[in-house]
């Protein structure tokens, strides 16, 4: 078998959102092509800080970043990063912002260069995989916060990117809706990482699991993010 090819590498990591305190600390990282890492950890502890970082939305003081072998010197170069990495927000109204399902779903790959039509088909699929069809002209505002969350996945989705960031998918969510995206997950070919504080999500959709701890990523050998 191959070496895996790395798709992020962060080199000595330093943020803080003031002076008095560091959220990562000298955080080193590597994500290679196909892991599924599980992230987990106190609140406030810096496991969103990690993915906002990696795709340009923060900007750390000290430390490297390198995505898909390019080192990151500007915004141009995020830009880039961000066409091929999916990012779900914690918030699923941080992520919608259209009147309508469909209307959100098709923005990102509009955005990319598809045709209407191309788009259009887009979100069909993707809503379908996600046990959505016919929601295209639901207005997004009026959905129920487990249907928002989907939605708001597909989006991340139709974009088609080769690297997923899903930031607490399943939280607030019933055992229905919970199970699906587990099974979406266990189906995709992608590279992802996962926060979660639910240790049966991360058990079942991933390799391994670090823990942020003290500005920094410890892998838990047990697996068990408790």
């Amino acid at each position: 078998m191959g070496r895996r090819a790395a798709l992020i590498r962060l080199w000595e990591i330093t943020f803080g959102y003031d002076s008095t305190r560091d959220v990562l600390s000298k955080l080193s990282f590597t994500f290679s092509e196909g892991d599924r890492v599980g992230l987990t950890g106190p609140n406030g502890s810096g496991k969103t800080t990690l993915f906002h970082i990696i795709l340009g939305l923060l900007k750390p003081r000290e430390g490297e970043i390198e995505i898909f072998g390019k080192t990151i010197h500007e915004e141009a170069d995020f830009r880039e990063a961000r066409e091929r990495i999916g990012l779900l927000f914690q918030d699923a109204n941080d992520q919608l912002f259209c009147p309508t399902v469909a209307e959100d779903v098709a923005f990102g790959p509009l955005n990319l260069g598809k045709r209407y039509d191309e788009a259009q088909k887009v979100v069909r699929e993707t809503l379908e995989t996600l046990g959505l069809a016919g929601f295209e002209e639901r207005v997004t505002y009026k959905l129920s916060d487990g249907e928002r969350k989907l939605v708001s996945l597909a989006t991340v989705l139709a974009m088609k990117p080769e690297v997923l960031l899903l930031d607490e998918p399943t939280s607030g969510l019933d055992e229905e809706t919970t199970e699906r995206i587990i099974q979406v997950l266990n189906r995709s070919s992608k590279s992802y990482m996962i926060i979660s504080q639910d240790k049966g999500l991360l058990a079942r959709t991933t390799r391994c699991i670090y823990r942020m701890a003290n500005g920094k990523l410890e892998e838990l050998t047990d697996r068990n993010p408790l």
